[in-house]
Protein backbone atom coordinates (compact mmCIF):
# COMPACT_ATOMS: atom_id res chain seq x y z
CA UNK A 1 0.00 0.00 0.00
CA UNK A 2 1.42 3.37 -1.03
CA UNK A 3 1.47 5.80 1.87
CA UNK A 4 0.48 9.36 1.02
CA UNK A 5 2.42 11.74 3.24
CA UNK A 6 -0.28 14.40 2.89
CA UNK A 7 -2.84 12.00 4.39
CA UNK A 8 -0.52 11.29 7.32
CA UNK A 9 -0.04 15.00 7.92
CA UNK A 10 -3.78 15.60 8.06
CA UNK A 11 -4.22 12.67 10.42
CA UNK A 12 -1.36 13.40 12.82
CA UNK A 13 -1.34 17.19 12.92
CA UNK A 14 -2.91 17.13 16.38
CA UNK A 15 -1.82 18.66 19.70
CA UNK A 16 1.19 16.77 21.09
CA UNK A 17 3.91 17.47 23.68
CA UNK A 18 7.53 18.11 22.70
CA UNK A 19 8.63 15.57 25.32
CA UNK A 20 11.46 17.36 27.07
CA UNK A 21 10.12 15.45 30.09
CA UNK A 22 7.72 12.72 31.09
CA UNK A 23 5.24 13.37 32.53
CA UNK A 24 4.94 16.64 30.63
CA UNK A 25 4.52 19.80 32.72
CA UNK A 26 0.70 20.13 32.42
CA UNK A 27 0.30 16.65 33.95
CA UNK A 28 2.50 17.03 36.99
CA UNK A 29 1.08 16.51 40.48
CA UNK A 30 -1.29 19.26 41.56
CA UNK A 31 0.20 19.64 45.06
CA UNK A 32 3.13 22.04 45.47
CA UNK A 33 6.00 20.05 47.00
CA UNK A 34 7.69 21.07 50.22
CA UNK A 35 11.21 22.43 49.77
CA UNK A 36 12.55 19.71 52.06
CA UNK A 37 10.96 17.00 49.89
CA UNK A 38 12.49 18.47 46.75
CA UNK A 39 15.95 18.87 48.29
CA UNK A 40 15.87 15.29 49.55
CA UNK A 41 15.50 14.03 45.97
CA UNK A 42 18.15 16.48 44.72
CA UNK A 43 20.64 15.21 47.30
CA UNK A 44 19.89 11.59 46.37
CA UNK A 45 20.45 12.20 42.67
CA UNK A 46 23.54 14.32 43.34
CA UNK A 47 25.08 11.60 45.50
CA UNK A 48 24.37 8.94 42.86
CA UNK A 49 25.75 10.83 39.87
CA UNK A 50 27.90 13.90 40.60
CA UNK A 51 31.26 12.13 40.83
CA UNK A 52 30.64 10.03 37.72
CA UNK A 53 28.61 12.30 35.45
CA UNK A 54 28.62 15.79 36.91
CA UNK A 55 25.53 18.00 36.85
CA UNK A 56 23.79 20.29 34.37
CA UNK A 57 22.81 23.89 35.05
CA UNK A 58 20.26 26.01 33.23
CA UNK A 59 20.09 29.75 33.97
CA UNK A 60 16.98 31.60 32.81
CA UNK A 61 17.73 35.25 32.06
CA UNK A 62 14.28 36.57 31.15
CA UNK A 63 14.87 40.15 30.01
CA UNK A 64 14.41 41.41 26.43
CA UNK A 65 14.42 44.96 25.11
CA UNK A 66 11.62 44.24 22.61
CA UNK A 67 8.81 41.70 22.27
CA UNK A 68 9.14 39.11 19.50
CA UNK A 69 5.48 38.31 19.00
CA UNK A 70 6.00 34.65 17.99
CA UNK A 71 7.78 33.87 21.26
CA UNK A 72 6.16 31.63 23.87
CA UNK A 73 9.01 31.84 26.40
CA UNK A 74 8.77 33.40 29.84
CA UNK A 75 10.18 36.90 29.35
CA UNK A 76 10.13 40.44 30.75
CA UNK A 77 10.26 43.33 28.28
CA UNK A 78 12.28 46.31 29.50
CA UNK A 79 14.99 48.73 28.38
CA UNK A 80 16.03 49.32 32.00
CA UNK A 81 19.33 47.55 32.48
CA UNK A 82 19.23 48.36 36.17
CA UNK A 83 17.34 45.05 36.52
CA UNK A 84 20.52 43.05 35.87
CA UNK A 85 22.27 43.41 39.22
CA UNK A 86 19.29 42.49 41.49
CA UNK A 87 18.48 39.50 39.30
CA UNK A 88 22.06 38.24 39.45
CA UNK A 89 21.95 38.50 43.24
CA UNK A 90 18.76 36.41 43.25
CA UNK A 91 20.20 33.66 41.03
CA UNK A 92 23.32 33.42 43.17
CA UNK A 93 21.18 33.29 46.31
CA UNK A 94 19.23 30.38 44.84
CA UNK A 95 22.47 28.62 43.85
CA UNK A 96 23.75 28.91 47.44
CA UNK A 97 20.61 27.11 48.64
CA UNK A 98 21.63 24.12 46.54
CA UNK A 99 25.31 24.34 47.49
CA UNK A 100 24.34 24.15 51.16
CA UNK A 101 22.74 20.75 50.53
CA UNK A 102 25.55 19.16 48.53
CA UNK A 103 27.98 16.92 50.47
CA UNK A 104 30.79 17.85 48.05
CA UNK A 105 31.60 20.35 45.33
CA UNK A 106 29.34 19.99 42.29
CA UNK A 107 31.07 19.17 39.01
CA UNK A 108 29.45 21.27 36.30
CA UNK A 109 29.32 19.21 33.10
CA UNK A 110 26.73 21.23 31.18
CA UNK A 111 25.71 24.87 31.45
CA UNK A 112 23.26 26.79 29.32
CA UNK A 113 22.16 30.42 29.46
CA UNK A 114 18.63 30.81 28.09
CA UNK A 115 15.92 33.42 28.10
CA UNK A 116 14.65 35.92 27.28
CA UNK A 117 17.84 37.30 25.86
CA UNK A 118 20.95 36.38 27.85
CA UNK A 119 22.97 38.96 25.90
CA UNK A 120 20.64 41.62 27.34
CA UNK A 121 23.08 41.39 30.27
CA UNK A 122 26.38 43.24 29.92
CA UNK A 123 29.54 41.18 29.47
CA UNK A 124 30.74 42.49 32.83
CA UNK A 125 27.62 41.29 34.60
CA UNK A 126 27.73 37.90 32.88
CA UNK A 127 31.32 37.52 34.08
CA UNK A 128 30.32 38.51 37.62
CA UNK A 129 27.47 35.99 37.62
CA UNK A 130 29.48 33.10 36.23
CA UNK A 131 32.65 33.61 38.25
CA UNK A 132 30.62 33.54 41.44
CA UNK A 133 28.73 30.49 40.19
CA UNK A 134 32.02 28.69 39.54
CA UNK A 135 33.61 29.70 42.87
CA UNK A 136 32.26 26.73 44.83
CA UNK A 137 32.18 24.21 41.99
CA UNK A 138 34.50 22.26 39.74
CA UNK A 139 34.29 22.37 35.96
CA UNK A 140 34.18 19.02 34.16
CA UNK A 141 37.13 18.48 31.77
CA UNK A 142 34.63 17.63 29.00
CA UNK A 143 32.21 20.45 29.82
CA UNK A 144 29.76 21.81 27.25
CA UNK A 145 28.76 25.41 27.96
CA UNK A 146 26.39 27.24 25.62
CA UNK A 147 24.28 30.37 25.45
CA UNK A 148 21.50 31.89 23.38
CA UNK A 149 22.49 35.09 21.65
CA UNK A 150 20.55 37.73 19.74
CA UNK A 151 22.53 38.57 16.58
CA UNK A 152 21.67 42.25 16.97
CA UNK A 153 23.15 42.67 20.44
CA UNK A 154 25.71 39.87 20.82
CA UNK A 155 28.93 41.87 20.75
CA UNK A 156 32.51 40.73 20.32
CA UNK A 157 32.96 41.48 24.01
CA UNK A 158 30.04 39.18 24.89
CA UNK A 159 31.53 36.38 22.80
CA UNK A 160 35.07 36.82 24.12
CA UNK A 161 33.96 37.10 27.76
CA UNK A 162 31.87 33.93 27.62
CA UNK A 163 34.55 32.07 25.67
CA UNK A 164 37.08 32.97 28.35
CA UNK A 165 34.62 31.52 30.89
CA UNK A 166 34.47 28.15 29.12
CA UNK A 167 31.65 28.62 26.59
CA UNK A 168 32.24 26.95 23.23
CA UNK A 169 28.70 26.87 21.80
CA UNK A 170 26.38 29.69 20.82
CA UNK A 171 22.83 29.54 19.47
CA UNK A 172 21.43 32.45 17.48
CA UNK A 173 17.70 32.99 17.09
CA UNK A 174 17.33 33.66 13.37
CA UNK A 175 13.74 32.49 12.73
CA UNK A 176 13.47 33.96 9.19
CA UNK A 177 15.30 36.41 6.94
CA UNK A 178 12.25 37.63 4.99
CA UNK A 179 11.60 41.30 5.72
CA UNK A 180 7.79 41.05 5.79
CA UNK A 181 7.92 38.11 8.18
CA UNK A 182 10.46 39.88 10.39
CA UNK A 183 8.30 43.01 10.62
CA UNK A 184 5.21 40.94 11.46
CA UNK A 185 6.90 39.03 14.29
CA UNK A 186 8.83 42.14 15.44
CA UNK A 187 12.19 40.41 15.02
CA UNK A 188 14.11 42.61 12.59
CA UNK A 189 17.72 41.49 12.15
CA UNK A 190 19.60 41.99 8.88
CA UNK A 191 21.62 39.15 7.42
CA UNK A 192 24.76 41.24 7.94
CA UNK A 193 24.24 41.14 11.73
CA UNK A 194 23.92 37.36 11.70
CA UNK A 195 26.98 37.04 9.48
CA UNK A 196 29.03 39.26 11.80
CA UNK A 197 27.94 37.42 14.97
CA UNK A 198 28.65 34.03 13.38
CA UNK A 199 32.05 34.94 11.99
CA UNK A 200 33.10 36.59 15.24
CA UNK A 201 32.18 33.48 17.21
CA UNK A 202 34.23 31.29 14.89
CA UNK A 203 37.19 33.70 14.89
CA UNK A 204 37.28 33.64 18.69
CA UNK A 205 37.22 29.84 18.76
CA UNK A 206 33.64 28.67 19.33
CA UNK A 207 33.33 25.03 18.32
CA UNK A 208 29.66 25.11 17.41
CA UNK A 209 27.23 27.71 16.12
CA UNK A 210 23.52 26.86 16.05
CA UNK A 211 20.77 28.70 14.16
CA UNK A 212 17.15 28.53 15.33
CA UNK A 213 14.70 28.73 12.43
CA UNK A 214 10.90 28.55 12.55
CA UNK A 215 8.49 27.33 9.90
CA UNK A 216 4.79 28.18 9.94
CA UNK A 217 5.22 31.90 10.75
CA UNK A 218 2.81 34.47 9.31
CA UNK A 219 3.32 35.25 5.61
CA UNK A 220 5.94 32.56 5.07
CA UNK A 221 5.92 30.95 1.62
CA UNK A 222 7.96 28.24 -0.05
CA UNK A 223 9.87 30.97 -1.85
CA UNK A 224 10.65 33.01 1.26
CA UNK A 225 11.66 30.02 3.39
CA UNK A 226 13.79 28.69 0.54
CA UNK A 227 15.58 32.03 0.33
CA UNK A 228 16.10 32.06 4.10
CA UNK A 229 17.72 28.62 3.97
CA UNK A 230 19.88 29.68 1.03
CA UNK A 231 21.21 32.54 3.18
CA UNK A 232 21.76 30.13 6.07
CA UNK A 233 23.74 27.93 3.67
CA UNK A 234 26.21 30.76 3.11
CA UNK A 235 27.19 30.52 6.79
CA UNK A 236 26.75 26.73 7.31
CA UNK A 237 26.03 26.68 11.06
CA UNK A 238 27.12 23.47 12.79
CA UNK A 239 23.59 22.84 14.02
CA UNK A 240 20.12 23.94 12.96
CA UNK A 241 16.92 23.77 14.97
CA UNK A 242 13.98 23.97 12.55
CA UNK A 243 11.00 24.44 14.82
CA UNK A 244 7.31 24.32 14.05
CA UNK A 245 5.69 27.61 15.01
CA UNK A 246 3.37 27.07 17.95
CA UNK A 247 0.34 29.34 17.62
CA UNK A 248 -0.82 29.59 21.23
CA UNK A 249 -2.29 33.09 21.64
CA UNK A 250 -4.01 31.97 24.86
CA UNK A 251 -0.48 31.61 26.30
CA UNK A 252 1.33 34.37 24.38
CA UNK A 253 -0.97 37.36 23.84
CA UNK A 254 1.59 38.95 21.50
CA UNK A 255 0.55 36.40 18.89
CA UNK A 256 -2.82 38.12 18.68
CA UNK A 257 -1.23 40.81 16.49
CA UNK A 258 -1.95 38.46 13.58
CA UNK A 259 -4.53 35.74 13.00
CA UNK A 260 -4.58 32.17 11.77
CA UNK A 261 -5.56 33.54 8.35
CA UNK A 262 -2.05 35.00 8.11
CA UNK A 263 -0.43 31.62 8.81
CA UNK A 264 0.32 28.87 6.29
CA UNK A 265 -2.40 26.22 6.41
CA UNK A 266 -1.58 22.64 7.41
CA UNK A 267 -0.56 21.51 3.92
CA UNK A 268 1.46 24.68 3.27
CA UNK A 269 3.18 24.43 6.63
CA UNK A 270 4.13 20.83 6.04
CA UNK A 271 5.48 21.76 2.61
CA UNK A 272 7.72 24.31 4.32
CA UNK A 273 9.12 21.56 6.56
CA UNK A 274 9.64 19.21 3.63
CA UNK A 275 11.48 21.97 1.77
CA UNK A 276 13.72 22.56 4.78
CA UNK A 277 14.34 18.83 5.22
CA UNK A 278 15.28 18.46 1.56
CA UNK A 279 17.60 21.47 1.59
CA UNK A 280 19.32 20.59 4.86
CA UNK A 281 20.01 17.03 3.70
CA UNK A 282 21.35 18.36 0.38
CA UNK A 283 23.71 20.58 2.36
CA UNK A 284 25.01 17.55 4.24
CA UNK A 285 23.15 17.90 7.55
CA UNK A 286 22.04 14.83 9.51
CA UNK A 287 18.41 14.66 10.62
CA UNK A 288 18.77 14.22 14.38
CA UNK A 289 15.01 14.11 14.95
CA UNK A 290 12.46 16.35 16.71
CA UNK A 291 13.30 19.32 14.41
CA UNK A 292 17.11 19.21 14.83
CA UNK A 293 19.85 18.92 12.23
CA UNK A 294 23.65 18.82 12.58
CA UNK A 295 26.71 18.51 10.37
CA UNK A 296 28.34 15.05 10.22
CA UNK A 297 31.32 16.02 12.41
CA UNK A 298 29.17 17.71 15.09
CA UNK A 299 29.03 16.02 18.50
CA UNK A 300 25.23 15.83 18.27
CA UNK A 301 25.48 13.69 15.13
CA UNK A 302 28.17 11.51 16.69
CA UNK A 303 26.06 11.04 19.83
CA UNK A 304 23.09 9.96 17.68
CA UNK A 305 25.24 7.45 15.79
CA UNK A 306 26.67 6.06 19.03
CA UNK A 307 23.22 5.95 20.69
CA UNK A 308 24.42 8.36 23.38
CA UNK A 309 22.03 11.22 22.65
CA UNK A 310 20.10 12.61 25.61
CA UNK A 311 17.12 14.93 25.94
CA UNK A 312 16.11 17.17 28.82
CA UNK A 313 14.42 20.52 29.41
CA UNK A 314 17.17 22.18 27.37
CA UNK A 315 16.41 19.95 24.37
CA UNK A 316 18.84 17.50 22.75
CA UNK A 317 22.23 17.23 24.41
CA UNK A 318 25.27 14.98 24.39
CA UNK A 319 25.64 15.17 28.18
CA UNK A 320 24.26 12.15 30.05
CA UNK A 321 23.72 13.91 33.39
CA UNK A 322 21.01 12.80 35.82
CA UNK A 323 20.71 16.10 37.70
CA UNK A 324 19.68 19.30 35.95
CA UNK A 325 19.28 22.33 38.19
CA UNK A 326 17.35 25.28 36.81
CA UNK A 327 18.13 28.68 38.31
CA UNK A 328 16.07 31.80 37.71
CA UNK A 329 12.42 32.59 37.20
CA UNK A 330 10.34 29.80 35.56
CA UNK A 331 13.40 27.49 35.32
CA UNK A 332 12.69 23.78 35.51
CA UNK A 333 14.89 21.29 37.34
CA UNK A 334 15.09 17.53 36.73
CA UNK A 335 16.44 15.42 39.61
CA UNK A 336 15.77 12.09 37.82
CA UNK A 337 13.12 11.04 40.36
CA UNK A 338 11.34 14.41 40.51
CA UNK A 339 10.80 17.68 38.65
CA UNK A 340 10.41 21.21 39.98
CA UNK A 341 9.57 24.53 38.34
CA UNK A 342 10.35 27.94 39.80
CA UNK A 343 7.91 30.79 40.20
CA UNK A 344 7.33 32.59 36.90
CA UNK A 345 7.02 36.21 38.01
CA UNK A 346 10.36 37.98 38.43
CA UNK A 347 9.35 39.88 41.55
CA UNK A 348 7.96 36.91 43.48
CA UNK A 349 10.91 34.74 42.44
CA UNK A 350 13.40 37.32 43.73
CA UNK A 351 11.45 37.89 46.93
CA UNK A 352 11.48 34.16 47.72
CA UNK A 353 15.11 33.35 47.03
CA UNK A 354 16.48 36.51 48.63
CA UNK A 355 14.56 35.53 51.77
CA UNK A 356 16.35 32.19 51.70
CA UNK A 357 13.32 30.23 50.51
CA UNK A 358 12.85 27.97 47.50
CA UNK A 359 10.85 29.66 44.75
CA UNK A 360 8.70 26.60 44.02
CA UNK A 361 5.75 26.96 41.67
CA UNK A 362 5.03 23.25 41.19
CA UNK A 363 6.68 19.88 41.00
CA UNK A 364 6.20 16.20 40.35
CA UNK A 365 7.59 13.07 42.03
CA UNK A 366 7.90 10.23 39.55
CA UNK A 367 6.30 6.85 40.23
CA UNK A 368 7.91 3.60 39.12
CA UNK A 369 5.66 3.63 36.08
CA UNK A 370 6.62 7.25 35.33
CA UNK A 371 10.31 6.30 35.39
CA UNK A 372 9.69 3.37 33.07
CA UNK A 373 7.74 5.44 30.54
CA UNK A 374 10.16 8.36 30.81
CA UNK A 375 12.96 6.05 29.69
CA UNK A 376 10.81 4.59 26.91
CA UNK A 377 9.92 8.01 25.50
CA UNK A 378 13.56 9.14 25.74
CA UNK A 379 14.65 6.05 23.78
CA UNK A 380 12.20 6.84 20.99
CA UNK A 381 13.14 10.52 20.88
CA UNK A 382 16.92 10.03 21.21
CA UNK A 383 17.69 6.65 19.69
CA UNK A 384 14.76 6.22 17.33
CA UNK A 385 14.09 2.80 18.80
CA UNK A 386 12.63 1.11 21.84
CA UNK A 387 12.99 -2.40 23.24
CA UNK A 388 9.46 -3.56 23.96
CA UNK A 389 10.03 -5.26 27.28
CA UNK A 390 7.30 -7.09 29.13
CA UNK A 391 7.12 -4.19 31.60
CA UNK A 392 6.51 -1.66 28.86
CA UNK A 393 3.96 -3.80 27.05
CA UNK A 394 1.96 -4.06 30.28
CA UNK A 395 1.50 -0.27 30.27
CA UNK A 396 -0.19 -0.30 26.85
CA UNK A 397 -3.94 -0.55 26.63
CA UNK A 398 -5.90 -1.84 23.63
CA UNK A 399 -6.07 1.61 22.01
CA UNK A 400 -2.29 2.04 22.28
CA UNK A 401 -1.68 -1.36 20.66
CA UNK A 402 -4.01 -0.42 17.80
CA UNK A 403 -2.10 2.86 17.35
CA UNK A 404 1.18 0.97 17.07
CA UNK A 405 -0.37 -1.35 14.48
CA UNK A 406 -1.51 1.69 12.51
CA UNK A 407 1.95 3.26 12.69
CA UNK A 408 3.42 0.03 11.38
CA UNK A 409 0.90 -0.21 8.54
CA UNK A 410 1.66 3.43 7.64
CA UNK A 411 5.42 2.67 7.64
CA UNK A 412 6.17 5.13 10.45
CA UNK A 413 7.69 2.34 12.53
CA UNK A 414 8.88 -1.21 12.02
CA UNK A 415 8.47 -3.82 14.74
CA UNK A 416 9.99 -7.16 15.53
CA UNK A 417 9.00 -9.27 18.51
CA UNK A 418 10.70 -7.02 21.00
CA UNK A 419 11.96 -3.94 19.11
CA UNK A 420 10.24 -0.84 17.76
CA UNK A 421 12.24 1.31 15.34
CA UNK A 422 11.22 4.68 13.91
CA UNK A 423 11.60 4.84 10.11
CA UNK A 424 12.92 7.80 8.14
CA UNK A 425 9.31 8.66 7.27
CA UNK A 426 8.33 8.28 10.90
CA UNK A 427 10.93 10.78 12.19
CA UNK A 428 8.62 13.65 11.31
CA UNK A 429 5.95 12.05 13.52
CA UNK A 430 8.16 11.29 16.52
CA UNK A 431 5.96 13.33 18.85
CA UNK A 432 2.94 11.25 17.81
CA UNK A 433 4.82 7.99 18.36
CA UNK A 434 6.00 9.08 21.82
CA UNK A 435 2.41 10.01 22.63
CA UNK A 436 1.33 6.34 22.46
CA UNK A 437 3.38 5.69 25.61
CA UNK A 438 2.11 8.79 27.44
CA UNK A 439 -0.31 7.32 29.98
CA UNK A 440 -0.65 10.61 31.86
CA UNK A 441 -1.93 12.33 28.74
CA UNK A 442 -4.62 9.65 28.40
CA UNK A 443 -5.54 9.48 32.07
CA UNK A 444 -6.08 13.19 32.68
CA UNK A 445 -9.15 14.72 31.11
CA UNK A 446 -8.13 18.09 29.72
CA UNK A 447 -8.65 20.13 26.57
CA UNK A 448 -5.38 19.39 24.83
CA UNK A 449 -6.11 22.01 22.20
CA UNK A 450 -5.44 24.58 24.91
CA UNK A 451 -2.36 22.82 26.32
CA UNK A 452 -0.06 21.78 23.48
CA UNK A 453 0.86 23.06 20.05
CA UNK A 454 0.12 20.83 17.07
CA UNK A 455 2.61 18.11 16.21
CA UNK A 456 3.31 19.41 12.70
Amino acid sequence: MEIQKEDLIRKYNVPAPRYTSYPTVPYWDTDVPEASQWMQVVKRTFSESNAEKGISLYLHLPFCEALCTYCGCNKRITKNHGVEDPYIKAILSEWRQYLAQFPEKPIIRELHLGGGTPTFFSPENLRLLLEQLYADAELHPEKEFSFEGHPNNTTTEHLQTLYDLGFTRVSYGIQDFDEKVQVTINRIQPYENVERATNEARRIGYESVNFDLIYGLPYQTLKSVGETIDKVAQLMPDRIAFYSYAHVPWVSPGQRSYTEKDLPDNAEKRALYELGLEKFKALGYTDIGMDHFALPQDSLTLALQNKQLHRNFMGYTTCQTDLLIGLGTSSISDAKYAYMQNLKKVETYKESVLAGEMAILKGHFLTEEDLLLKEAILDIACKGELYLTEEIMKTLDTDALVELENFEAEQLIVRTTNLLRVTDLGKAFTRNICKVFDRKLKQVVKDNEQVFSKAI
